[in-house]
């Protein structure tokens, strides 16, 4: 009777603790998760993951960001978007180059466009970016050995910053760490326990 007794208050304990919108999307998951098939990103590679190189990194992004933002704020149709881009890239290798003269930075750069650039899987909040070859200007910066910024160019959502998220690519790289053995004691079961005892 004890044993019955003691189930029944685990269960009850269990079933009003769990959240009611467990496994539900909030609305602000909901504003960032989504990402049209049809999108063009921007993809920039820092030359590596030292401190000025990351800054050089985040100077380009805002010059280059600006630059595309305002050519394809108009635009609806991503033929029109992809054309406009196509047309620019001299433009935004301008772009990079004077802002890369101004930063007293390396000059080595490429910028590149297709539906074929490389990126990781991605956590962003509760959300999985799959890893994956989408439509992107991509721009390596010297080497390209350090730590992307990424956001998508059309639609416009480069407001949101994706680089914020987890690479799961970057997380698996981690030294490995020794795990130490850990008990998980639930004050409330052993409480119960003891008075049942």
């Amino acid at each position: 009777m004890k044993k019955l007794l003691f189930f029944a208050l685990m269960i009850a304990i269990i079933y009003f603790t769990i959240p009611k919108n467990f496994g539900s999307t909030t609305q602000a998951d909901a504003e960032y998760q989504i990402i049209p098939d049809e999108a063009i990103r921007l993809r920039i590679l820092a030359n590596s993951d030292e401190k000025q190189d990351q800054q050089i990194k985040r100077l380009v992004r805002d010059e280059v960001n600006k630059k595309i933002s305002n050519w394809v704020e108009d635009i609806s149709d991503i033929d029109e978007a992809r054309k406009l881009i196509q047309h620019n890239i001299p433009e935004i290798e301008s772009v990079v180059e004077k802002t890369l003269q101004k930063a007293n930075a390396d000059n080595r750069y490429t910028v590149e466009y297709g539906k074929n650039v490389v990126f990781p899987t991605k956590m962003y909040g509760s959300y999985v970016y799959p890893a994956g070859e989408y439509e992107a200007v991509l721009i390596t910066l010297g080497k390209g050995k350090g730590a992307n910024w990424w956001c998508v160019l059309f639609p416009p959502l480069c407001f949101l910053d994706f680089s914020n998220g987890t690479s799961v690519a970057e997380a698996s790289v981690d030294e490995p760490k020794e795990e130490e053995e850990v008990e998980v004691k639930f004050f409330l079961f052993e409480w119960i326990e003891k008075l049942f005892a």
